[in-house]
């Protein structure tokens, strides 16, 4: 599920789905073998668990041509990409005034995103092991920070999306760390203005025109976008334990991927792992719907304002899942901050 504020960043991402629509549907006539490559990410550390920049980061396969190499920023983040599938890797940090690091074999899935963790340099002398007890909030918070560098185009929000094979349950209060992030996002507010300004073009709804009604238009939309992200993407998956992500297929037939896509919002992964009705976010757009009836003129309000935003933001759910499943893969990048 790819909850973002339902009508303001779907709009902006439908309009990047535009733009983008003829060059994805050349690029997916011809079959690119570079697709099914994966990638490795993570943050190196000190034993204080602060950053270390600067951090040289070598993946080794089993072949002399199997070498990756990069510097870690100085957040300490480093990403690998295009990893060959199906071959054993090491990775291998060395820094200076630290023992070098190295991580047990790494063998990736096709388009599979791993996210290393655990990558705490000693300081130098200091006998050091390798640690492969993960806990699962560890890794959840890790997938989470990436997550929250991805951005369609390098700018538009796209934190709702796990492209990695084996993602961990997210706790409630990542659940709500996301929706924050999504909702306060800048970029965000300028897609609320954006659609703020279309509604005040074409007088709906049926505030006054001028300074006033488009303020009271940015509102409206603003709080609706808010309460359909907390209420579906924090407040409901907390309690029903559901995972409020969209989780990339990115294999299989094209078929299959459609159908992954087109049943994302009526079916979501719960914090078990098993397939369940996507109540939290039928709920949320229900939820939003429904309260937007008390901030909307009264001639805009009643049954058919409900249950008519409630059928175009599930709308807006199906054409956004099918766009991240066949178009904003490749146009999503991760911002090194």
């Amino acid at each position: 599920m790819t909850h973002t504020l339902r009508i303001p960043c779907r709009m902006v991402l439908t309009a990047v789905l535009i733009v983008g629509l003829t060059a994805a549907t050349v690029a997916q006539k011809v079959p690119n073998p570079e697709e099914r490559r994966g990638s490795i990410a993570a943050t190196v550390t000190d034993p204080n668990d602060g950053p270390v920049p600067g951090a040289t980061v070598v993946l080794q396969g089993p072949g002399s041509s199997d070498r990756y190499t990069t510097v870690a920023n100085e957040n300490g983040f480093f990403e690998l990409r295009d990893v060959k599938p199906g071959t054993p890797y090491q990775v291998t940090i060395h820094a200076n005034g630290f023992a070098d690091w190295t991580s047990p074999s790494i063998v990736l899935e096709p388009s599979q995103y791993k996210i290393l963790t655990g990558c705490k340099l000693r300081l130098e002398g200091v006998q050091t092991s390798v640690h492969v007890g993960y806990s699962s909030v560890e890794v959840a918070t890790e997938q989470v920070k990436l997550q929250e560098k991805q951005r369609v185009l390098g700018f538009i929000p796209n934190f709702y999306v796990n492209y990695d094979r084996n993602p961990e349950p997210l706790t409630t209060k990542l659940k709500f760390e996301l929706a924050m992030k999504v909702a306060t996002d800048p970029v965000t507010v300028m897609g609320v203005g954006f659609v703020a300004g279309i509604r005040q073009a074409a007088d709906s709804p049926n505030f006054q025109q001028g300074a006033k009604g488009y303020g009271q238009r940015f509102g409206a939309t603003a709080a609706t976008g808010f309460t359909d992200i907390m209420i579906g993407g924090a407040i409901l998956p907390s309690l029903l334990h559901q995972d409020p992500r969209y989780f990339y297929q990115g294999t299989g037939t094209r078929k299959s991927r459609i159908f992954h896509a087109i049943s994302n919002p009526f079916v979501c992964r719960g914090d078990n792992g098993n397939l369940q009705p996507n109540y939290s976010s039928l709920g949320g757009d229900l939820a939003s719907s429904a309260i937007s009836n008390a901030y909307y003129p009264q001639s805009n309000r009643g049954a058919g304002l409900v249950f008519g935003n409630f059928a175009i933001g599930t709308a807006e759910r199906v054409i956004s899942s099918l766009a991240q499943e066949f178009l904003f893969r490749r146009l999503t990048t991760k911002t090194q901050k």
